[in-house]
């Protein structure tokens, strides 16, 4: 190992424990923390986002990453330079004061988001949504852009994937979704969901998420649930991973679920090499192929017929009066019924799709400056009605619902939809390299399909941008065409359109 590339894993390894110890306050201010230490937790934030952001953009970093890479590296070792590369042309472009400032203030958004939550009142909230708008849109400023604004902000989290290129494929999902959903609801299918109308008391529902978590293969070990406002996957390490999930005695599916989706988060983040730690070979590749992971464990294997073969007697077990009579049939019907919900975490997962599209139109129009924060409510609650035909009761059940602008993840919504769009291209290889794989699933035997993430995705770190990455496993260019297919062929099926 050369030298000064020695010297630029181990400054990097640095900054990376930083980041892990800002992770965990992260996670600890949305599980743990007492509302009023929302003040200092901002400002210990802020000064640590401040220094990791002071060590990356070090000039001598610049010249460590050019003589790295013009040296005799391993494929490992040129592809954490890369990466480190990417990270440093960007990180120099912003303000030291502008990332300071953003990470202060999207702390303290993010307890005044979840009181206006509570209160569903979103005034509240929508002057450090405003302050938060403005930030952003410096941000997007310093980091330029080809087209628009939003292409810097959505590059943050899906490298080389611009707006435009994403509007097409909401596009194409959209134009399939609307027409699927309209048949659906005139369809003579019923699905019978009544007995999800009962009590599942909270003791029993986190029981059967953690058998969700031991099933898919998690190492419970390395890993921790606990609850928070907002489902979410974080955690400082490898062997240090945290997921959260809410429970609702009257929802059943709610908590499994959340589970089932930040689970899949988790196996990739635990599906790192250990030796790799602390460098690129131990992230992910983006957000985009996050979500392909979490969607692929929840819906794929998670709301498939093997799946409740196996998963519906463990749930009798623990739920017998509610659930000892119900078939097969009957639970995986209710398990993929498709209507009409306010919530994105508790969509369906043809509708999903629906709810982030309407999200990717409001923040790219915000950004754009097209839209004012006081018009969301409406304009949130308008577009609901049009794409959905439902309008929310309040603003906790509509602009409220979710935490993602609070954090300025302005650009992260988008990458929901590619994370189905990434996964089910993925599962169309594993479904021809694994050919017992239904049987696998219900014979509860998912070793063989982590292994196959393990090799073909997780252990991958950064080495790939993520549409390389899909061509790469699939040997087809990156296309909506496997997701469309995919949802028509099951959907069509379970209501006969």
């Amino acid at each position: 190992m050369s030298k000064t590339y020695e010297r630029l894993e181990k400054y990097f390894k640095e900054v990376s424990a930083i980041a892990g110890a800002r992770s965990l306050l992260g996670w600890d201010q949305e599980t743990m923390m007492p509302p009023k230490g929302a003040k200092a937790r901002a400002e210990q934030i802020s000064v640590l986002s401040t220094m990791i952001h002071r060590k990356v953009v070090e000039v001598q970093v610049g010249d460590w990453i050019s003589a790295a890479a013009e040296e005799n590296l391993s494929e490992t070792q040129a592809a954490n330079v890369k990466a480190w590369k990417r990270d440093y042309e960007k990180a120099t472009k912003l303000p030291e004061s502008l990332v300071r400032e953003l990470s202060k203030q999207t702390s303290l958004a993010q307890q005044d988001w979840a009181r206006a939550r509570q209160e569903s009142s979103f005034s509240v909230f929508s002057p450090s949504l405003e302050n938060i708008v403005l930030l952003c849109q410096q941000k997007a400023k310093c980091l330029g852009f080809e087209s628009e604004p939003y292409d810097a902000l959505l590059d943050t989290y899906e490298a080389h994937m611009t707006t435009k290129r994403f509007a097409q494929f909401a596009d194409e999902v959209k134009a399939e979704v609307v027409p699927l959903f309209a048949a659906i609801q005139k369809s003579k299918v019923k699905p019978d969901s009544s007995f999800l109308q009962q009590t599942y008391p909270k003791a029993e529902q986190e029981k059967a998420c953690r058998l969700i978590m031991k099933t898919f293969g998690l190492d419970l070990d390395a890993c921790r649930l606990d609850t928070s406002t907002h489902p979410f996957c974080g955690g400082p390490a490898t062997n240090d991973v945290r997921i959260t999930t809410r429970y609702d005695e009257k929802e059943l599916f709610q908590a499994l679920y959340g589970v089932a989706h930040e689970a899949g988060h988790a196996l990739y983040e635990q599906g790192f090499e250990e030796e790799y730690e602390g460098t690129p070979m131990a992230e992910a590749i983006s957000l985009g192929i996050h979500e392909s992971q979490s969607r692929l464990w929840e819906n794929l294997v998670g709301r498939s017929k093997a799946f409740v073969h196996f998963f519906l007697p463990q749930l009798q077990t623990l739920f017998p009066n509610q659930l000892s009579q119900v078939k097969e049939e009957a639970f995986y019907a209710a398990l993929n019924k498709v209507e009409a919900s306010p919530i994105r975490v508790e969509a369906d997962e043809l509708t999903y799709n629906l709810h982030i599209v309407l999200r990717f139109e409001l923040e790219r129009a915000l950004i754009a400056d097209e839209m004012k924060v006081a018009d969301l409510p409406h304009e949130w609650n308008a577009r609901m009605k049009n794409y959905l035909g439902i309008t929310p009761k309040n603003d906790a059940e509509g602009v409220l619902q979710d935490i993602h602008w609070s954090f300025g993840g302005f650009g992260y919504f988008p990458t929901y939809m590619l994370g189905n769009i990434y996964g089910s291209q993925m599962w169309k290889k594993i479904e021809q390299d694994i050919p017992s794989l239904k049987t696998d699933i219900t014979a509860e035997t998912l070793s063989t399909l982590l292994s196959w993430l393990r090799k073909n995705v997780h252990r991958r770190g950064r080495q790939y941008f993520a549409a390389d990455l899909v061509e790469n496993i699939s040997g087809e260019p990156l296309s909506a065409k496997f997701f469309t297919s995919y949802l028509k062929e099951k959907f069509g099926a379970l209501y006969e359109v």
